[in-house]
């Protein structure tokens, strides 16, 4: 027991009768769970003593914690009191068991007064608190450890079933053990102030991460650490293309290092995807390999920024947040990722834990997201589906916070929700009724945004690349900075022809000059 402890034994061999007896339950090895009776003890008794003791540690205690169930009765009725903002003394304890029913269980008035006549002080309640509490967390991985062992054992189990709910269960162990201190505000305003200036040295004068869309940048500040960021759309308004441009425009143009979490496409569709996007060809020209010379040269110049960009894709099929919370901690370890891309939430699960609905299952999902954000310091951004409300909708179809699918719980944790909308899909024509040319018009819409103001911001999108560009920006390339090769009075770019040999090896399809200057 602890040098600190300040209770003392009184009255003797008759006082000690009236003690409730619990017989301690033995592990399958024969051994005594972690326990501190004597602590557990002169916790109660300091609760009962000092006026404040209780709000120094009802964030650190719940009934559970206690291993006597004689103890946790007890602070079941200090807790209502506290609740209820009741004095907390021997008598009003006393009173609240009688209420409950239980002070015939705890032993009667006169263990509770023993409670109070072994303490002193309760200067160390929040010391002997936390011994309690880290004594229960050891019984919970005791308890998590023996059941899972028992089902490793059992070969009707399976492995990689037993292997989520293990992860679920721990993972839930964490979360309800997990506290912060808090922080006094002189170290933080000294990192506020770290980031200011980090800004203003910067040329774009944005705190957070650039997205490559420079009126969205100016409306968030660039992505900030530790946000949520929700993207909604309802299917076809191209959401997965959005986050394909952003995370191009990022890791090639900022060297942002990026991971997608693709539950939907697999690595290659995504890459082709993004060689589309980079290079300006057509997805179905590339599905089929029939380019012209001049493609196959604007294919073989442009894929050059896509080698060693700091892109990294997982495209596991139904992930858990537990199997995504693993690969996260590790890739921002090991590849030092900045921000992250999941597409989508909805197809995430949380296997290994029970929910009375799907609907409770996204709620903790998302409320996992943040939690993650918040842990690894960096922006994520999720993508998710919109309910089919939105299509009885005759306003235009403008998607709006309720439309959010499944869970309002994503509102209320994300730090930012967007939207996609794309009037010329519902319109069907190129002008709105304003006579407005909408043709490759992208509302992307900030609903939501915990930290600044909302507001729409317009982008193009450029259908057969599935590529998303500011609005201003110029359209057209000229044929000049396709290649070298272009100048070739006896070229003809009408036909399909096969590609130019290669050897096989990646350097081979990077082009031989090095002078060309290419947008892209």
């Amino acid at each position: 027991m602890d040098s600190n402890t300040t209770y003392q034994a009184s009255g003797g061999a008759g006082a000690r009768r009236n003690r409730p007896q619990h017989q301690p339950l033995l592990d399958h090895g024969g051994r005594i769970p972690p326990r501190d009776k004597d602590v557990e003890e002169a916790v109660l008794g300091a609760l009962m003593l000092e006026k404040d003791a209780y709000t120094t540690v009802c964030d650190l205690l719940k009934p559970e914690s206690f291993y006597e169930p004689v103890h946790q009765k007890i602070y079941e009725a200090i807790q209502h009191l506290g609740a209820s903002q009741r004095p907390i003394d021997m008598l009003t304890v006393t009173e609240q068991l009688r209420l409950d029913g239980t002070i015939d269980e705890v032993g009667g008035p006169v263990y509770v007064a023993e409670l109070t006549s072994r303490v002193f002080s309760g200067a160390n309640v929040e010391y002997h608190a936390r011994i309690v509490a880290q004594k229960y967390l050891a019984r919970e991985l005791i308890s998590f450890a023996s059941s899972i062992e028992a089902k490793a054992f059992d070969e009707s189990n399976d492995v990689d079933d037993l292997l989520q709910e293990a992860e679920g269960r721990l993972f839930e162990i964490s979360q309800r053990n997990v506290k912060k201190d808090v922080t006094q505000i002189d170290p933080v305003i000294g990192q506020a102030i770290e980031q200011i200036q980090s800004a203003a040295n910067r040329t774009s004068g944005l705190s957070g991460l650039e997205s490559g869309y420079h009126n969205l940048d100016k409306l968030t500040s660039g992505w900030q650490n530790s946000d949520l960021i929700i993207i909604a759309a309802r299917p076809a308004m191209g959401k997965t293309a959005f986050v394909l441009s952003m995370a191009k425009n990022m890791a090639v143009n900022y060297d942002t290092h990026v991971a997608i979490f693709s539950l939907e496409m697999s690595n290659l569709q995504l890459v082709n995807r993004l060689i589309s996007n980079t290079c300006e060809l057509e997805s179905e020209k590339i599905k089929s390999g029939k380019l012209t010379d001049l493609e196959w040269n604007q294919l073989m110049t442009r894929i050059k920024h896509l080698y060693s960009a700091p892109i990294y894709i997982d495209d596991t099929p139904s992930l858990s947040i537990f199997e995504l919370r693993t690969k996260a901690r590790r890739l921002v370890r090991e590849q030092n990722v900045q921000f992250i891309i999941i597409d989508y939430l909805q197809l995430m699960n949380a296997s290994g834990m029970r929910f009375g609905s799907r609907e409770q299952e996204v709620s903790m999902i998302s409320r996992s997201l943040k939690q993650l954000a918040k842990e690894l310091n960096i922006p994520i951004v999720a993508l998710s589906q919109l309910n089919r409300s939105v299509e009885s909708r005759t306003d235009g179809k403008r998607p709006q916070l309720s439309d959010l699918r499944e869970s309002g719980a994503i509102e209320q944790d994300a730090d930012i929700v967007c939207f996609i909308h794309r009037p010329e899909y519902y319109l069907r024509s190129d002008t709105d009724a304003s006579g407005n040319d909408i043709r490759g018009l992208a509302e992307f819409i900030v609903a939501k945004h915990r930290s600044g103001s909302v507001d729409d911001v317009k982008l193009r999108f450029r259908a057969k690349y599935a590529r998303f560009e500011n609005w201003d920006d110029n359209q057209e390339f000229s044929s000049a900075t396709v290649g070298s090769s272009l100048n070739d009075p006896g070229f003809d770019p009408g036909t399909p022809q096969s590609p130019p040999p290669f050897s096989g090896g990646s350097a081979d399809l990077l082009p031989q000059s090095t002078e060309e200057n290419v947008p892209f």
